[in-house]
């Protein structure tokens, strides 16, 4: 099967000049490519616990990234007032304004969602909620609404046959996200994907214009996490920059400085959300981390 760049449709017009730089020279000489136009962003789900019982509000959240300089927001949306249900439209207007007035984009929102089910009814009924929170999206701005393949785990023929589902569904909820001008892209969660190969098949079986990948880069546990996120970077549209990746079964913190040079070598620009995840107290956490992160960019 070939290899096709998921996100080629932002590519179109180039030159032939510039084609190096996405992913048609081999890669062991694929130049280090230093003028990028990479922002952070935060997701929302660093703060889980404290959007979860109200000790936080969005206005809350908002505050703290406008006073920790950080660019966006990907508020995803199980901190939305109504979810899983979508609120009035009033209400995705007013997150889209105060998100605005504190200077910050919102780069993404996601749902929860389960394509592996076999159920079809079940399975339609998950399709509608991606649908109605890619409009949702849509309203408050955000160019990209994260889904999930789903949580079966499953191998061989097992998987393939689900698989089949994923595509299906993520092909009709791309091609709504097409008509509303949302990107509609896949994170691999470490459930029923599991490895850059799993996550190729389904990326090149959609082959919609309008789906790519959030890649998480804490949910590689098969093989080296960081050959993995290099094989999967080409269809990646948004990220989840985490503390720690999954070396092979044993979470140890991420390599920022080795994780950058792979992203400056490849062909993507745009936001990089990053989130922090176990114990502690979220915002030194994420103070913590933002603050290397930004060291290693730089």
């Amino acid at each position: 099967m070939s290899q096709k760049p998921r996100r080629s449709f932002l590519k179109k017009g180039l030159g032939l000049t510039a084609l190096p730089l996405f992913g048609f020279a081999p890669k062991a000489v694929s130049p280090m490519v230093e003028d990028k136009n990479i922002k952070l962003s935060l997701n929302a789900y660093s703060f889980n616990a404290f959007l979860r019982d109200k000790t936080l509000s969005l206005d809350g959240l908002f505050n703290f990234c406008a006073e920790n300089a950080i660019p966006a927001i990907d508020l995803t949306a199980y901190y939305i007032k109504a979810y899983p249900e979508v609120p009035e439209d009033r209400e995705l207007y007013n997150i889209k304004k105060k998100a605005h007035y504190k200077g910050l984009d919102i780069s993404g929102t996601g749902v929860r969602n389960d394509f592996t089910l076999e159920n079809v009814v079940q399975r339609k009924k998950e399709i509608q909620h991606v649908k109605d929170w890619i409009l949702a999206a849509s309203k408050m701005g955000a160019p990209v609404l994260r889904v999930f393949a789903g949580k079966a785990k499953a191998q061989g023929g097992e998987w393939k046959k689900l698989a089949d589902g994923v595509i299906e569904a993520m092909q009709e909820c791309a091609a709504f996200g097409a008509e509303n001008g949302v990107i509609v892209a896949m994170q691999n969660h470490n459930d029923f994907i599991q490895s850059a190969d799993q996550v190729n098949y389904i990326m090149e079986n959609v082959n919609e214009e309008w789906f790519g990948l959030v890649l998480d880069v804490g949910s590689y546990s098969l093989k080296d996490p960081y050959d993995e996120i290099s094989e999967n970077i080409h269809h990646a549209v948004n990220w989840q920059i985490k503390e720690n990746i999954n070396h092979f079964g044993e979470q140890k913190p991420v390599d920022l400085k080795r994780l950058m040079k792979i992203i400056k070598r490849s062909d993507y620009n745009g936001y990089l959300p990053i989130e922090t995840l176990g114990p502690g107290d979220p915002y030194k956490k994420v103070k913590h981390f933002l603050k290397a992160v930004r060291k290693s960019m730089g």
